[in-house]
């Protein structure tokens, strides 16, 4: 069973610094496509960055040029590097992974990110 993994959530002040992992168990394969989503309570879930399998990369724009994100394929774990943190950066970060050839995609369960003021 695949199994996606986050870590590294918490609270930080403004203007601080978070690195999100997440880990893919379960599985021998690449994922073709892995991504950070966010969402906040009345809020729909947005996407955050995602990187594909040869590296080119997206991010929504509010958090372009302070988050990046990376992959290591050979530990198929996903880095989302927070910088510059702001309060409305507040949400429940997910880990997406999508595997084409099985046409399947992954959740995390979610890790807590709170920046305060």
């Amino acid at each position: 069973q695949v199994q996606l993994v986050e870590s590294g959530g918490g609270l930080v002040q403004a203007g601080g610094s978070l690195r999100l992992s997440c880990a893919a168990s379960g599985t021998s394969f690449s994922f073709n496509t892995m991504a950070w989503y966010r969402q906040t309570p009345g809020k729909q879930r947005e996407l955050v960055a995602a990187i594909r399998s040869g590296g080119s990369t997206n991010y929504a724009d509010s958090v372009k040029g302070r988050f990046t994100i990376s992959r290591d394929n050979a530990k198929n774990t996903v880095i989302l590097q927070m910088n510059s943190l702001k309060p409305e950066d507040t949400a429940v970060y997910y880990c997406n992974a999508y595997y084409a050839l099985g046409r399947a995609e992954y959740w995390g369960q979610g890790t807590q990110v709170t920046v305060s003021s």
